[in-house]
């Protein structure tokens, strides 16, 4: 799911986007994309502290009848510059290995029923199923009917369903193609502020492959 490194800095500096900005990302879609979004701003390099998502995205904002504009940015080009933090993702070679050696916990975003493999993939040539040893916390437990996040302490009562230690900074999202495994990084990140966000990129998409 990740682009090219040049490609991502030539993508934020037609924004105008600064390195030292803080940046606020919003879409339409149930924060989904925005949560992916976060991620992408962390992996390549801006401060973890200066990107943040708006909880419950545009819909939740317009409802509530905040203040939109039709007026157009006047955007400046930068010229943004970035650095992988590759340890914030994980291969499928060292999911694998993990599944001996137990290094860190996967939890999978994706649906009960999808995660038991009692329903088909969407995706043509997936098998149905899960990781061998990883664990299921469906992304919509995390968000309230309006999309935005649910408290800290509902938050934590999820995560405990999986984890013992809720400081456990050993932990990896996975969920069908790398996007809403975004949305249980986020949620986490915010009971436990010393975790970074860590994703198995290719998640069931490339795991689920029928060989």
């Amino acid at each position: 799911m990740l682009v090219d490194q040049n490609d991502w800095e030539q993508i934020i500096s037609k924004m105008g986007i600064k390195n030292e900005d803080r940046i606020v990302i919003y879409d339409n879609s149930d924060v989904i994309s925005s949560c992916r979004c976060w991620f992408n701003f962390i992996y390549f390099g801006h401060n973890p502290n200066l990107v943040h998502v708006l909880n419950g995205g545009l819909k939740k904002w317009i409802k509530e009848n905040k203040e939109i504009t039709n007026d157009i940015t006047n955007i400046e080009i930068s010229d943004y510059k970035s650095f992988e933090k590759k340890e914030l993702v994980k291969n499928k070679e060292q999911i694998d290995l993990n599944i001996e050696k137990k290094n860190f916990k996967v939890i999978d975003a994706r649906s009960k029923e999808r995660f038991d493999g009692k329903v088909p993939e969407p995706r043509k040539g997936l098998r149905s199923g899960s990781i061998k040893n990883s664990f299921c916390i469906p992304f919509n437990l995390c968000l309230k009917e309006d999309r935005a996040f649910k408290s800290k302490k509902e938050l934590k009562l999820i995560f405990e369903t999986c984890l013992k230690d809720i400081n456990n900074k050993n932990i990896v999202f996975s969920c069908g193609s790398g996007v809403t495994a975004c949305v249980l990084a986020l949620a986490y990140s915010l009971i436990n502020d010393k975790y970074h966000p860590c994703i198995y990129d290719g998640s069931w998409a490339e795991y689920g492959i029928i060989k």
